[in-house]
């Protein structure tokens, strides 16, 4: 066995040695690349991938989620902080759904689950009560957890002794609540005030205002009192104006330039006051005259005639006369005409009422980004687009504040709108990140399988010309001179016998071998 592995070995390097250094490097460097691109497949293709299933978790939670994924045999990633757990990729969603229908991602709070373990029979007032009260407790932190800004919540309720006397009976229960709020996040007045809903009716005879309600840093946050469906209303609608105003323009855009190549953004403000007014107007109904309706008329005419006395007594000689002017007398005629007309006319009389809508825009920015056709080049996309880009955001600004009563100039309008190029960032997704990486991998095993395809053809062929070149050769020796022969009966020297035969040998070796095979059989 050993002399067949030397003679197998021996062979080996007899081939090996018969090809040059340049080939040898080139055929050790394909191997080598062959079997690293191998091991690279096949370590990326075993490997794991894991992705976050919960993060955030309580103590109690994070070990119940743990003891399950240790019975069910599942590997799992525990964070420093114990606070994170990661799964496999294709167990997520398994994860979750074992867990939720298990019921141990409890938030650390217990609700009325606390009663399923136990009988109630037997148990005391006083303990019924404790439980009672830590399981409303516990469903307060769950319902309060759900919020996407809060990590934690803790709940503390103080409810009032129960009485015969009236005074006792009174009394109102009590709650305060510690929130744990997420870094990054912050809580809003309306989500405030769902909280503070959502206790208060949750207990009976809490009244809003014996409710506390603080976060980590102890900062107290306070009841609006006021009612938020307007306010959530409108916010709505706001949103929705500028949604639907942004998406739009991304689609009139995108059409023009592609929609993975245009970035829009817009920001609106609206008014959601309602004004209410009341006009009374009187016009004619005639209004080229600008007269009403004649609806009566009165006319009255009245004539007098009077004729008087003759004078009487002498001019001047009475007491009281002016000497030379007449005296007293009642001589003389008199005439007096009295005309009056009354004309009573009828005009519209209007009452208006006016209501003004709320929902007046009053202020909007529109923002564009646009990938120029170069994506390295901003200059590619020219001021002439840019300008009639420009121009089409200003009329639509312009046609959304037509409602407001404020006269905008086109300088302002222009300010109100911005369009700028650059080249967006790409960014791909996991999957598509693990396609290209495993067609990246596909590529260097088929490129260097080619190499190496490329490299034995060419070895090959440099094999089969040299073996072809040295048959060339030994035919031209051989018929250029005749090899001497071994004439061993008249040779008397040693020398001269030892130099034939190596002669023979480098030659003619088949020849050489059969001369010492018919030696050995002679003898």
């Amino acid at each position: 066995m050993n002399e067949n592995l030397l003679q197998y070995w021996e062979k080996v390097k007899q081939y090996w040695n018969r090809y040059n250094q340049t080939t040898k490097i080139i055929f050790i460097a394909t191997v080598f690349l062959l079997i690293l691109t191998a091991a690279i497949i096949s370590i990326n293709l075993s490997k794991t991938d894991y992705s976050l299933a919960y993060t955030e978790l309580q103590p109690s939670d994070a070990a119940n989620i743990k003891s399950y994924l240790d019975t069910a045999k599942i590997p799992y990633h525990l964070s420093a902080d114990g606070k994170s757990i990661e799964v496999p990729t294709s167990e997520v969603a398994n994860v979750k759904l074992a867990v939720e229908s298990q019921g141990l991602n409890k938030n650390g709070s217990l609700g009325f689950e606390v009663f399923s373990g136990s009988s109630s029979f037997g148990i005391t007032d006083n303990e019924f009560k404790v439980k009672y009260l830590s399981a409303i407790q516990g469903e307060l932190q769950q319902l309060i957890n759900a919020n996407q800004a809060i990590s934690s919540s803790k709940v503390n309720i103080s409810l009032p002794e129960e009485g015969p006397f009236l005074q006792q009976q009174a009394e109102k229960a009590t709650a305060s609540v510690v929130l744990q709020i997420k870094q990054g996040y912050s809580l809003d007045q309306p989500k405030v005030d769902t909280i503070y809903n959502l206790v208060s009716h949750s207990i009976k005879n809490l009244p809003i205002e014996n409710i506390s309600i603080s976060d980590q840093n102890l900062l107290s946050y306070k009841f609006s009192g006021e009612s938020n469906n307007t306010q959530v209303g409108n916010t709505d609608i706001n949103t929705q104006f500028r949604n639907d105003l942004q998406k739009n323009i991304n689609s009139m855009l995108g059409m023009m330039f592609g929609r993975d190549k245009v970035s829009v953004s817009v920001f609106t403000t609206m008014n959601f006051d309602q004004k209410k007014t009341k006009e009374q107007l009187v016009r004619a109904p005639n209004q080229v005259d600008q007269k009403g309706i004649e609806i009566s008329l009165q006319e009255a005419n009245e004539s007098y005639q009077n004729k008087g006395a003759d004078n009487g007594g002498v001019p001047g000689t009475g007491e009281t006369d002016v000497p030379g002017y007449p005296g007293a007398s009642n001589s003389g005629n008199s005439n007096s005409e009295k005309n009056s007309k009354t004309v009573n006319y009828e005009v519209d009389r209007i009452t208006n009422d006016i209501i003004s809508t709320p929902y007046v825009v009053k202020d909007v920015s529109i923002n564009v980004g646009i990938e120029p056709p170069v994506r390295d080049d901003p200059n590619s996309l020219t001021a002439e687009t840019k300008t009639a880009i420009q121009n089409a955001l200003v009329n639509i600004v312009r046609t959304a504040l037509a409602d407001n009563k404020t006269t905008y100039t086109d300088d302002e309008l222009q300010k109100k709108v911005t369009v700028f190029a650059h080249s967006f960032a790409r960014t791909s997704d996991a999957s598509a990140t693990k396609t290209s990486t495993y067609l990246t991998y596909g590529a260097l095993a088929l490129a260097a399988l080619a190499i190496g395809a490329i490299i034995g053809l060419a070895i090959r062929k440099r094999k089969k010309a040299a073996q072809q070149l040295l048959d060339q050769e030994m035919n031209l020796a051989s018929q250029k001179a005749e090899l001497p022969t071994i004439d061993i009966e008249n040779v008397t020297n040693d020398n001269q016998v030892r130099k034939q035969l190596e002669t023979l040998a480098r030659k003619r070796p088949e020849e050489f071998v059969n001369l010492l095979r018919t030696w050995l059989v002679d003898e």
